[in-house]
């Protein structure tokens, strides 16, 4: 109490000592009266006594703005404190579910598969970490019966039903294709895949190389912005690419084909390489764009439609099926080989 009451009591002396002391000058001059002298004496005086109101006013102001800050201050130490609660606890289910893909039962390991994917979902920063994890699992060795492998059908067909749920939740977590599209990258190099989908989807760069693809694969109506390895990739199922776009090079050198291939109205803005490609089936590249297509010692061994529109083609080596159905640009022609086959080349 006493410094509060210590700057008002100051003030009151001076207000009084410069109210006698103004008023007593003024009275010395014969000329002004004793009114008017008291009247400026307590103008001067209320002057000093307005002057510490304002100081305290803005005193006051002062503490109020430092009481906000401060309560500014605790509310986002506050939030940030629950920010990093929440990411500990983020952390924590993360390294919980990977620890649970390893899992014997299969269920416990689909149920670890929901919960990184609804991580990803409640947290984006996850997604290209979670997708990570997804391929990694479907890195790992998985012997079939399908492939040929001598293995135990019933523990292959269970672990195959949680591999197609670690390939639905990629699928789901990848945007659908659009001018917005935030992009993630997939790496499953050397994956065995069933029925692999990435339909409509946005993605960034793909590796595929020594995949092997199981029944269907549909990339059709992807959009990928990043580079694409298909190299030496064994497909025992059709796969179809019509009407994606690829941005950037795609990789499908040694590519082994044992069905049906559907490049129909793709767009490939940089060059496709199918040099050394191997092709059972049907093949289709009608309507399809491409900067620059590599097609040296590719072989087709079934019907195949090459009336593409390239800016430029390699050839060399590149043989169909006489017996077969082809359909070639009105440039091309078929030079005739041994044993039914033909060799394709520019020109009459």
């Amino acid at each position: 109490m006493p410094e509060r009451r210590g700057p008002l009591f100051v003030t009151i002396l001076v207000a009084v000592g410069l109210l006698i002391a103004v008023s007593a000058w003024l009275l010395t001059d014969p000329a002004t009266s004793r009114a008017d002298a008291l009247r400026t004496g307590g103008l001067a005086s209320g002057a000093v006594i307005a002057l510490y109101a304002l100081w305290l006013n803005d005193r006051r102001r002062r503490v109020e703005e430092n009481r906000q800050r401060t309560e500014r201050e605790r509310h986002e130490l506050e939030l940030l404190r629950a920010e990093r609660d929440r990411e500990r606890v983020t952390d924590e289910r993360f390294a919980k579910s990977v620890e649970l893909l390893g899992h014997e039962a299969d269920q416990v390991r689909v149920g670890a598969l929901h919960a990184l994917a609804g991580l990803a979902r409640s947290n984006p920063e996850y997604t290209q970490t979670v997708l990570d994890v997804l391929c990694s699992y479907l890195r790992r060795p998985f012997p079939h019966p399908g492939y040929g492998d001598d293995t135990d059908e019933a523990e292959a067909r269970r672990e195959q039903q949680v591999r197609l749920a670690a390939q639905r939740q990629i699928q789901e977590l990848l945007p659908p294709r659009g001018p917005e599209a935030v992009v993630y990258d997939l790496d499953l190099a050397g994956a065995r895949l069933d029925r692999f989908h990435l339909k409509g989807r946005a993605v960034g760069r793909l590796y595929l190389q020594q995949a092997q693809l199981l029944h269907r694969t549909s990339f059709a109506d992807a959009e990928f912005h990043g580079r694409v390895y298909l190299t030496a990739l064994d497909s025992r199922g059709p796969i179809t690419v019509a009407g994606a776009v690829f941005h950037q090079k795609v990789k499908l050198e040694g590519v082994h084909a044992r069905h049906e291939v559907d490049f129909d109205g793709a767009t490939f803005e940089a060059e496709v390489s199918i040099a050394d490609g191997s092709f059972d089936g049907p093949v289709s590249f009608r309507d399809t764009r491409a900067a620059a297509v590599d097609l040296r010692r590719a072989r087709f061994a079934d019907h195949v439609d090459l009336r593409l529109a390239a800016e430029a083609v390699s050839l060399y080596n590149t043989e169909v099926d006489q017996a077969r159905e082809v359909r070639l640009p009105a440039a091309w022609s078929l030079e005739p080989l041994a044993g039914g086959r033909a060799r394709i080349r520019v020109g009459g």
